[in-house]
């Protein structure tokens, strides 16, 4: 049974920064998608970032170059940096794996969630 458990969720003013970091368990995968969505209030959820066995990471548009998705194989984990935050991450974000490569980015084909850790980011 495949367990994800999401960590380093807060509340920081606006330009700080959080980590956030997914624990991983059960999943025997040799390739697979892992990766961060977000689901705002009144919002649909979204892809923030996403990896897959090969390293191969994704970008949702709005978090380039402030965000950056990392996994250890060793430790079974998969982090998020979230620099220069705004309060438009403001979110609820959840970590997910899926077997297979290829459409990391595809929210809908996720079947395995943690329960979620929250970011609120103030001006």
């Amino acid at each position: 049974q495949v367990q994800l458990v999401e960590s380093g969720g807060g509340s920081v003013q606006a330009g700080g920064s959080l980590r956030l970091s997914c624990a991983a368990s059960g999943f025997t995968w040799s390739i697979y998608c892992m990766g961060w969505f977000r689901q705002g209030p009144g919002k649909e959820r979204e892809g923030v970032a996403s990896i897959d066995s090969a390293s191969d990471t994704y970008y949702a548009d709005s978090v380039k170059g402030r965000f950056t998705i990392t996994k250890d194989n060793a430790k079974n984990t998969l982090d998020l940096q979230m620099n220069s935050l705004k309060p438009e991450d403001t979110a609820m974000y959840y970590c997910a794996v899926k077997p297979r490569s290829g459409l990391c980015r595809r929210v809908s084909l996720y079947n395995n969630w943690g329960q979620g850790t929250q970011v609120t980011v103030s001006s």
